[in-house]
């Protein structure tokens, strides 16, 4: 059931299904999210069920601000108190190590956690009516991986939650998301920030940040000598039903050039989305004009590949996005989403 998301009753609504350890929708300005108690690992176990998503894959947690990160973390290193006092709220992801007792299922059992503080209204609302103590037991994070089935293309509006879930479900509707893409995930146990998963915050943003400390700030503390599991990082991900396949512009037009109009002809529904324009005499092609603009591509992305589901395509033939640093998180999910 999709509600209202900043109306007093919806959230009164959701605090009460949050409490009563079940899950909901919530939207934040990346994804949606499948948000449940994050210290109640019966309730964070429905996450991983209703997603299908495998219990050892670790969820982020959602933080009201960056005084809620001592419940969850035991250590947080100087360049890590930089980039939340840079970035939060906002689409930016620490992963720090975890106080032992604290938040293991979200964690998929690991020693270390992911905390997001968000920047939408709604999911800032939410997290702030969990946390008043007339309630009871103040709830100090949702676990909110993206509401869709594991493996597949996240929602960025309510609709696309109901579609993955049903109308049984609580959604708060955010309206679409203002990102689009899920957060850049920087890992902060090995003494030095490291992005595991690109996003709209860049390498470049995080770098710049973490250079403005000095070296002694900078040292390495103890943690894991590898990479913590992380969220969305998995080779084949954010996949559509479709097949996804990446080419430069010249090679997308060859291919076009190729079928010619036998493609009306065929079974197979073949989309594009190009920054060129393509050329071809076929009426079955589904065309998307792809933006210039890195931001406002990824802020369409997920929205363009379901629709493309909807439309019966295929296959779905995607110009490469540049290389190039504002590029990165699109190119990343573009990827993650073709070899699925």
């Amino acid at each position: 059931m999709i509600v209202e998301g900043l109306a007093p009753h919806s959230i009164e609504a959701a605090v009460r299904v949050i409490r009563a350890g079940q899950v909901l929708g919530m939207p934040t300005e990346t994804v949606y999210g499948l948000a449940a108690n994050a210290c109640d690992d019966a309730a964070v176990a429905k996450i991983f069920q209703a997603k299908g998503r495998p219990a050892e894959h670790p969820l982020i947690v959602h933080v009201l601000s960056a005084a809620q990160v001592a419940h969850f973390a035991q250590q947080v290193p100087d360049f890590a108190r930089a980039l939340m006092q840079a970035f939060w709220p906002g689409p930016l992801t620490l992963i720090l190590p975890r106080r032992d007792g604290v938040a293991a299922a979200a964690a998929g059992g690991q020693n270390s956690i992911g905390l997001r503080c968000p920047s939408h209204p709604v999911a800032q609302a939410l997290l702030r009516a969990c946390q008043e103590p007339a309630a009871g037991e103040p709830v100090w994070g949702l676990a909110a991986p993206s509401a869709n089935q594991f493996g597949r293309v996240s929602p960025t509006t309510a609709v696309h939650v109901v579609g993955e879930f049903g109308e049984s479900l609580l959604i708060l509707d955010g309206g679409a998301c203002s990102v689009g893409i899920e957060s850049t995930i920087v890992d902060c146990t090995r003494g030095a920030p490291v992005v595991l998963r690109p996003g709209a915050i860049s390498r470049c943003q995080v770098e710049a940040v973490a250079h403005q400390l000095p070296p002694q700030d900078m040292q390495l503390r103890t943690g894991p000598a590898t990479a913590p599991r992380a969220s969305g990082t998995l080779e084949a991900h954010y996949a559509p039903r479709a097949k996804v396949r990446l080419m430069d512009q010249r090679s997308l037009q060859t291919a076009l050039d190729l079928l010619g109009a036998d493609l009306d002809a065929g079974n197979t529904v073949i989309a594009t989305y190009s920054r060129a324009v393509l050329r071809s005499p076929s009426t079955k092609l589904i065309r998307r004009r792809m933006p210039d603009d890195a931001g406002a591509t990824a802020q369409q992305l997920f929205a363009v590949l379901r629709e493309f589901d909807a439309q019966g395509a295929r296959l779905i033939w995607v110009e490469t996005p540049p290389d190039t640093p504002e590029w990165e998180g699109v190119r990343d999910r573009l990827e993650r989403a073709a070899a699925a």
